[in-house]
């Protein structure tokens, strides 16, 4: 069985820059390459870790290339589950965008007009509220923002529910009794999108690691060891009970802030146990009853942020200590 320190928690809980008209451009909006956005183009196709761009909304990416690491945990690893292995060799074929921080409560208002956020008020002094990540969302929630996000900036939307890729289609996000929750769990991937969605498991852990084979991506080994961690994320010991502003911790060594710690952020894949086998872009199992969740939170111990470390919940359940980070093609 896996830890699940979600329901613990739950417990506890009672405009655009140039660079981005390439996308939209993509997204058969009509809207002309200048000169400049053009050598922009020409500049993503060969980009290494480290170019970023900003989105119309505001959602910060960096370039991650194509590569191949070796997923899950060896079996020496201080504080290892059996669900984090077999280990195997996993290739990312494609390069992608992936925010550089979780979705924050500023971004989230700005398209879907509302904060469903447990701490919607009182940040730690010096932080901003609207860049606290936004939490108390479900998968669900999660797949309906993508989508929102990406009509809202002239992108192909990625997901697909009953032939619609509107949210306004859909109906009600649903409880975990809604008599539509079938429908919304047999969301598909529309072929050939280029909007915004939530990353796979695999390429969750892939940005996470960063070229990285230790328990936590600044080298630290021993999840015991406060000091070294204190630096890079939100957890238990150093997080004050909430969420902090993002960005504030050290990134990893691609550049991505907030993988440990600060909120768990929900993935695409279906919860599934993990094979020997090497894979190319996997994308979890085929149906389930629980949703992937990576990168603890401020609730967690360090055991529970390292970057194998597995988690999973209903998508329709929501917590106070889990939000999202989105990528693109």
């Amino acid at each position: 069985m896996k830890k699940n320190r979600f329901y613990d928690a739950l417990a506890a809980l009672a405009a655009a820059l140039v660079l981005y008209g390439c996308a939209s451009a993509q997204a058969g909006t009509g809207v002309p390459l200048d000169a400049a956005q053009d050598a922009a183009q020409d500049a993503q196709d060969a980009a290494l870790p480290g170019q970023r761009i900003t989105s119309p909304a505001g959602i910060v990416t960096l370039r991650l290339p194509a590569g191949v690491f070796t997923m899950g945990s060896p079996a020496h690893e201080i504080g290892r589950g059996d669900w984090e292995g077999p280990q195997r060799q996993v290739t990312i074929s494609e390069g992608f965008w992936m925010g550089v921080y979780p979705v924050t409560q500023e971004e989230w208002e700005r398209v879907m007009g509302g904060n469903p956020s447990f701490f919607p008020d009182d940040p730690a002094a010096g932080e901003a509220q609207g860049r606290r990540p936004v939490e108390n969302v479900t998968w669900h929630d999660a797949i309906v923002f993508a989508n929102r996000l990406s009509l809202m900036e002239g992108l192909s939307p990625a997901y697909r529910i009953a032939g619609s890729t509107h949210p306004d289609d859909w109906g009600d996000v649903p409880a975990w009794d809604s008599p539509n929750l079938a429908a919304w769990n047999s969301v598909e991937i529309v072929p050939g999108s280029n909007g915004w969605r939530l990353p796979t498991e695999a390429q969750w852990e892939y940005a996470a690691r960063a070229g990285t084979a230790t328990a936590f991506s600044n080298g630290t080994q021993d999840w015991n060891d406060a000091a070294s961690l204190d630096g890079i994320g939100w957890l238990y010991f150093n997080s004050g009970g909430m969420t902090h502003a993002v960005g504030r911790k050290a990134a990893n060594p691609w550049g991505l802030h907030d993988m440990h710690g600060n909120v768990w952020e929900w993935v695409w894949d279906w919860w599934g146990v993990y094979t020997a086998q090497d894979e190319t872009d996997p994308a979890g199992a085929s149906s389930g009853t629980e949703r992937v969740l990576r990168g603890g939170s401020w609730f967690n111990s360090a055991l529970d942020v390292r970057s194998a470390f597995r988690n999973g919940a209903a998508p329709s359940s929501r917590n106070g200590n889990v939000g999202l980070r989105l990528v693109r093609p």
